[in-house]
């Protein structure tokens, strides 16, 4: 009997353990299967939420391009000014003197200088210089490399900065290839240089050609001057012919 009664007994814990095992395993999926779906909610609002942050991004950067758009930033103005209107003065005379542009107080919306003065330092500033027009400050850059005693350039926020920074060694790259490459605000744009092209067309267009080839036009020529001879001879032989029948016909009259 005790022989039974233990095979029964090791019998129903061989089963419980199953059945603890299939339970484990089915509450083990249960919870997987909850959680599966709700990562999957959190994972697609996550994606949701980049998109959106992303996009805030972008119109922010826009924000500040357009913040920044009138304005250039200008290097090597001595700082001695004493107020705004000096300073003003001070950039005025120089981008008259070397571009032969006049800036007109009411153009100006406002300037200043960026930074902290580093007393110990002889290294000026740079200026803001805000622009009302964009023509305006279109037209001082487009002619900036003409400038003598300052250096000007356009007003980039940090991000693009840094963008053109990281662009410089591509675009060194691309020139070095012989293409037209060069940066605007944070993007590097790549041409083909079509004048060396057409350069090197005409170069094997002009190359001289071999002796043995004649040229093409040159007969032609002999023949139209020989056609214009032989045209004169014609009308000389037609004037000597008139010439002796008059004779004849008076020749006749006399008699």
């Amino acid at each position: 009997m005790e022989g039974q009664f233990q095979l029964l007994f090791d019998k129903m814990k061989i089963e419980m353990q199953n059945q603890t095992a299939e339970l484990k395993d089915s509450i083990t999926k249960s919870i997987m299967e909850s959680m599966d779906e709700k990562l999957i909610l959190i994972v697609e609002e996550n994606k949701k939420l980049k998109i959106r942050v992303d996009t805030l991004e972008k119109e922010i950067e826009s924000l500040k391009r357009a913040g920044k758009s009138n304005n250039i930033v200008v290097f090597g103005i001595e700082e001695k000014e004493k107020s705004t209107i000096e300073l003003l003065r001070e950039l005025k005379d120089n981008i008259k003197q070397d571009l032969n542009i006049d800036i007109v107080d009411n153009e100006v919306n406002k300037i200043h200088r960026i930074g902290k003065r580093d007393p110990e330092s002889n290294k000026p500033r740079p200026v803001i210089c805000s622009f009302v027009n964009y023509w305006k400050k279109n037209e001082i850059i487009k002619n900036k490399k003409n400038l003598k005693n300052i250096y000007i350039m356009e007003d980039y926020s940090k991000e693009a900065l840094k963008k053109r920074k990281e662009l410089q060694t591509k675009l060194v790259e691309e020139r070095k290839k012989g293409k037209i490459a060069y940066l605007k605000n944070d993007k590097l744009i790549i041409k083909d240089n079509n004048t060396s092209q057409e350069k090197r067309k005409r170069d094997i267009s002009t190359s001289p050609s071999s002796p043995n080839t004649q040229p093409k036009k040159q007969p032609t020529l002999f023949a139209t001057k020989a056609n214009r001879t032989n045209a004169f001879d014609k009308m000389r032989s037609r004037s000597n012919s008139f010439s002796n029948i008059s004779n004849i016909t008076n020749s006749n009259n006399n008699q």
